[in-house]
């Protein structure tokens, strides 16, 4: 599988290209209009970026306790259930009155289950497409959440200015319903992919023997504390720049984009080892420029530059499709997923505690540092070629 028009010939990827999309729209306009309310209501980029990225942060609960149903349950009724939840609580967040405290709290909530949603979505990603075309494919999905991305955080802008931010956390909610109806009507009841019941101790089994692999360990450090460190500089937009918060974000979500469009569609096989440690690099390189404090269109510029290396996490995850056996390859990128997610929100966190002792813009250049030290550091534990396949579990 090699073209869009054979991707999109696939059965069932169109409905699950839909509802991800529809599902990454709620998830943005809802983000940045809970995190201007909380940074209005309270004046601090640590809430404000809990706010924003907080469900990325609990996603090391699910991940934890939850990974082991996403190949032991039927994937159109996991996908259609979260998006209810996700609406259910973002419906909650909108109440008037409602304590700062409890919507943060409901913040967290929200991503314990999303560790779920991660691996069951892109094991049945290698369901429909077989692994051959999961790259071609998940970079389709990555471009769908840059563009809804960009469209999602400039109409946010302007909707929570028009409509104010509870209206548009209304807006959310109506999104997520819109993408569990196409999750459920537009995907087979397929039945789960692996056998038994999902529990605890599976999941704690399915985590040890996933990370006992030496190379698989490699690949999982370099998906998530890299851009993990990154994304914490994108939690600090808002109190680094109140007004143009939205253009910055949706820069990020345009490098993004084009990341994904050059790695799934034009890179050759043969080039992407050997690129996956330079676009890490260029993602964290462009930050340190806001230690100058750059112009409106420089900081625009180098963000976008910076977030065409978020592709290096698609050149890892071929790695790592390559060294999973199938019957948990719905585990193994769900941990991915909510590793990152949990990185993401553990960089704003930490990017938001830097802010506060100093100031947006130093934290910037702090957390842009470490995500190089990072990568230089795990460079030779993933070079050469891809191991031999792994046999399945008896």
């Amino acid at each position: 599988m090699r073209t869009y028009r054979d991707l999109f010939a696939a059965p069932e990827f169109s409905p699950l290209f839909a509802a991800c999309s529809l599902q990454v729209a709620a998830q943005t306009v809802g983000g940045l209009a809970l995190g201007s309310l909380v940074y209005t209501s309270t004046g601090s980029p640590l809430l404000s970026a809990l706010a924003m990225f907080g469900p990325a942060l609990a996603q090391v609960v699910g991940a934890l306790t939850l990974l082991s149903a996403a190949d032991r349950l039927p994937p159109r009724a996991v996908l259609a259930g979260l998006s209810l939840f996700l609406g259910l609580a973002t419906l909650v967040q909108a109440l008037p009155g409602l304590p700062t405290a409890a919507a943060l709290t409901l913040v967290l909530l929200q991503g314990v289950p999303s560790a779920l949603g991660g691996g069951v979505r892109y094991g049945l990603l290698t369901d429909i497409l077989n692994k051959d075309g999961y790259l071609l494919g998940r970079s389709v999905l990555n471009m769908s959440a840059g563009i809804f991305q960009i469209t999602g955080y400039a109409l946010g802008g302007i909707l929570v200015t028009a409509l104010s931010p509870r209206g548009t956390l209304l807006i959310a909610v109506g999104l997520y319903v819109l993408s569990a109806a196409v999750a459920r009507t537009g995907l087979t009841a397929r039945p789960p992919r692996a056998a038994g019941r999902p529990s605890l101790g599976e999941t704690m089994r399915g985590n040890a023997l996933l990370w006992s692999s030496v190379p698989r360990r490699y690949v999982y450090l370099a998906l998530w504390v890299p851009n993990g460190l990154i994304v914490g500089c994108e939690a600090l937009f808002v109190p680094y720049d109140t007004a143009h918060a939205g253009l910055l974000l949706a820069s990020a979500a345009l490098g993004m984009l084009a990341g994904d469009i050059l790695a799934g569609r034009f890179l050759p096989p043969r080039r992407r080892a050997r690129l996956g440690a330079p676009l890490r690099l260029l993602l964290a390189v462009p930050y340190l420029l806001f230690g100058l404090r750059p112009s409106l269109p420089v900081a625009l510029a180098a963000v976008a530059v910076a977030s065409i290396g978020f592709s290096a996490s698609l050149l890892l995850q071929e790695r790592l499709v390559a060294l999973t056996p199938d019957e948990l390859s719905g585990h193994a990128l769900g941990l991915h997923t909510a590793g990152m997610l949990t990185m993401q929100g553990v960089g704003a966190l930490v990017a938001g505690t830097l802010a506060q002792l100093a100031s947006p813009a130093a934290a910037m250049v702090i957390l842009a540092v470490l995500s190089v030290g990072v990568t230089l550091v795990l460079g030779p534990g993933l070079r050469g070629p891809v191991p031999a396949r792994p046999v399945a579990r008896a």
